[in-house]
């Protein structure tokens, strides 16, 4: 689940956020073998895959698949062309500013906590 959670360019501390869990939480969970279905549901639909993506992830299933597809997409005519639509860095980018967005409101959030609190300690 970590590496899910590293290719996705999430840190534990926003993982942590979206599940309404502390960060050590997280740590735990990701260390585990073992994760309980409705967790794990949750998990999987905070990173965005499906619960089976993180049963079944591995880096080796990972280097595979990357294999398979470059084995895949050699120009085999008109019919058979299988090249990348786009450019994993680009998704990579994208999943960064979703990240930082998403960031920059829990940081004002905080900001305007604080200085609600400091308002009503003024009073």
């Amino acid at each position: 689940m970590a590496r899910i959670r590293e290719l996705r360019g999430m840190k534990q501390e926003t993982l942590a956020e979206e599940l309404g869990i502390s960060q050590q939480s997280v740590s735990h969970i990701e260390q585990s073998d073992t994760l309980e279905d409705d967790k794990l549901e949750r998990v999987a639909r905070v990173l965005g895959v499906s619960k089976e993506a993180i049963e079944n992830f591995s880096e080796e299933n990972m280097l595979n698949f990357i294999n398979n597809f470059n084995d895949n997409s050699v120009n085999h005519g008109p019919l058979n062309n299988h090249h990348c639509t786009f450019n994993p860095l680009d998704k990579l980018v994208e999943a960064y500013e979703e990240n930082k967005k998403l960031y920059e409101r829990l940081v004002q959030a905080e900001k305007d906590k604080v200085s609600y609190l400091e308002k009503l300690l003024n009073k």
